[in-house]
C-alpha cells in the first residue's frame, strides 16, 4: 500500500490534536464542554465570557486539523491521497512530507 507510513503516522497525530482539545476542556468534535468551572475562576460574567470566547476559538482552529487527518486517512484507504482534492493535479511530495494531512495543491491551497 502507497502511503503507509504516513497512514500510521496520522493517528498520532490526531491524538495529540485531541488531547489539546481535552485541556481546553472540549469534546473530539471541538465543542467546549458543560461545567468548565470558569464561574469559581473568575469574578464577573464578562471575565467569564471573554475566557470561555478565547477557549471556543483554541478548538475551532483545533478541530478543522482532526478533519484533515481523518479525511487524509480517507483518502489513502481510496488510494487518492497525493492529488489534489480541487484540480486533481499531484500533490509535491515535499508538500506531503510537510503537512501530510494536506489535500489540496499549493495553488488552490492558495486561491481559496
Amino acid at each position: 500500500m502507497r502511503h503507509e507510513q504516513t497512514r500510521k503516522a496520522l493517528p498520532s497525530e490526531r491524538a495529540k490534536l485531541i488531547g489539546q482539545l481535552e485541556k481546553l476542556g472540549a469534546t473530539e468534535d471541538g465543542e467546549l464542554k458543560a461545567g468548565l468551572g470558569l464561574d469559581k475562576e473568575f469574578a464577573d460574567a464578562g471575565a467569564v465570557t471573554v475566557e470561555r470566547t478565547k477557549l471556543l476559538g483554541l478548538a475551532d482552529s483545533l478541530y478543522p486539523q482532526v478533519q484533515k487527518i481523518d479525511a487524509a486517512a480517507v483518502s489513502i484507504d481510496e488510494d487518492s491521497y497525493g492529488t489534489c482534492a480541487s484540480c486533481g493535479e499531484a500533490i509535491p511530495p515535499a508538500r506531503l512530507e510537510a503537512r501530510p494531512s494536506s489535500l489540496l495543491c499549493v495553488a488552490c491551497k492558495t486561491n481559496r
